[in-house]
């Protein structure tokens, strides 16, 4: 339970070289969201940040475990004192006498060096990476360690110009993000790379960073790229040691895309992929052709298709759910039979993702299975309408979903966040006339809210559920 630091990518390569299984846990979970992953994975050992020991410790008597190590900024200084909360660095003894756990500097004195480790076989299981929970209580897909050195050597020979020892991979992404893990620490860690840690997003502290350490390849979220478009410091600082980007976890607005290129000179291309995959699929080429709005071609040993709702293949340009057949697909669900069941079949992971292919073999996300608005009878689906909202100038951040509406069924909702400056010059009528002249009048937004922020996961993705759910 962890931010990207050295503590991370220490526990996670040592336990798996060691023969464990790792799970990952995000450290923005409550007390009972850890309980519940602690239980359901059946952990025997917590590597945790102390300044969240108190959830744990609220939570402690719930679960047998055989090993508790705290760990903090005290340990890998320097770094900034406010590196991930706005708390001084304490040293070791300062911490109350109550903090339990073995602290991390006596667990790695207590360490005896290289013994004969266990031998791992390709298919053993090396991690449990809990899905994000939006369709429901997280479930453990069960990747093993062929999964993710394939997944990290796939997205490796993407990078047709990928310099081996000698990339610079900006790490801001959480590790503990199935995402993060692939296309920041592995790709690292395989390519003989550096590796920048950032605990955490900070636009300024990004563009500092950047401008310091001069990362070559910068693997994000696409509210990543839109906070470096829209910040107004970005202009102070160089960004152009940047030289290829995948943007992942969602979708790449168009504009946001461009928009970075023309800032920085790097090459941003739209991937896909998901935690069942370890978890990159498709990609678009970095430097060959590369199609706005689509995710671009399966990677390398990735078979792809698209089938309808009884798995029959569908003829090119026919949307139907995409399903995906490779190395890096994972073995199973943890403890949960039945859903893999419904997952894999004859080998292929069925993604639950709304795709067309086109005559060239390129894929397009229309939307996720169950984001799908279906009112008055028609199938709407909301990235299409956010690509058009975020053509629009003012428009920061945009989120579509259906609402109940007595009359069709379902009706479309815009939530938007407006760009600084434009907060009292754009109303909702001008967003109804722009969104007009470019998507069917069924498929217009008919309600609209505008707020500060949007609900997001811990790597940047927004939760059109949550929204829903409000």
């Amino acid at each position: 339970m962890l931010p990207n630091s050295p503590q991370f990518v220490i526990a996670f390569y040592g336990s798996l070289l060691a023969g464990l299984t790792v799970v990952n846990v995000n450290p923005m979970y409550t007390p009972g969201e850890l309980s519940y992953q602690l239980a359901d994975s059946g952990a025997d050992a917590l590597v945790i940040l102390d300044l969240l020991w108190p959830r744990y410790a609220e939570i402690a008597g719930e679960h047998n475990l055989k090993l508790a190590v705290r760990t903090g900024i005290q340990d890998y200084l320097p770094f900034p004192k406010n590196w991930l909360f706005p708390l001084k660095a304490k040293k070791e003894g300062s911490w109350p006498k109550t903090l339990g756990g073995l602290a991390w500097k006596k667990f790695l004195a207590g360490g005896k060096g290289e013994q004969n480790w266990p031998r791992l076989e390709l298919n053993q299981l090396a991690l449990l990476q809990y899905t994000g929970g939006t369709t429901g209580r997280p479930k453990g897909a069960m990747l093993s360690h062929k999964n993710l050195t394939v997944n990290a050597l796939q997205v490796q020979a993407w990078i047709p110009d990928f310099r081996e020892g000698e990339e610079v991979i900006l790490g801001v992404i959480p590790f503990f993000h199935v995402y993060g893990m692939t296309v920041a620490m592995n790709l690292a860690m395989t390519g003989g790379g550096k590796l920048v840690l950032l605990p955490r997003w900070n636009t300024r502290e990004v563009l500092e960073t950047i401008a310091r350490s001069k990362p070559t390849l910068f693997p994000g979220v696409p509210t990543m790229y839109v906070a470096i478009n829209t910040d107004p410091a970005t202009k102070k600082y160089d960004l152009t040691s940047i030289r290829a980007c995948i943007s992942g976890s969602a979708p790449l607005p168009v504009e946001v895309a461009e928009t970075f290129e023309k800032i920085t000179g790097a090459r941003l291309v739209e991937g896909y992929g998901l935690t069942e995959s370890a978890p990159v699929t498709h990609a678009n080429p970095i430097y060959s052709q590369r199609k706005i709005g689509s995710i671009g071609l399966p990677l390398p040993s990735v078979d792809a298709k698209i089938v309808d709702d009884e798995g029959r293949p569908l003829p090119t340009g026919e949307a139907g759910e995409l399903a995906v057949k490779g190395p890096n697909v994972m073995l199973g669900y943890w403890n949960r039979p039945e859903e893999t069941a419904q997952t894999l079949k004859d080998g292929w992971l069925f993604t639950g993702d709304v795709a067309r292919m086109d005559e060239e073999g390129y894929f397009y996300i229309v939307d996720r299975k169950k984001d799908m608005i279906i009112a008055g009878g028609y199938n709407i689906y909301p990235r299409e309408v956010e690509e058009v909202l975020y053509q629009h100038p003012a428009v920061k951040e945009a989120a579509v979903v259906g609402v109940p509406d007595a009359y069709r069924g379902e009706t479309v909702k815009a939530f938007l966040v407006l760009k600084e400056g434009y907060e009292d010059e754009i109303d909702e009528e001008e967003l109804k006339a722009f969104a007009r002249k470019r998507l069917a009048a069924y498929k217009v937004p008919k309600l609209w809210e505008f707020r500060k922020e949007l609900p997001k996961t811990a790597v940047g993705k927004i939760l059109r559920r949550r929204l829903r759910e409000e």
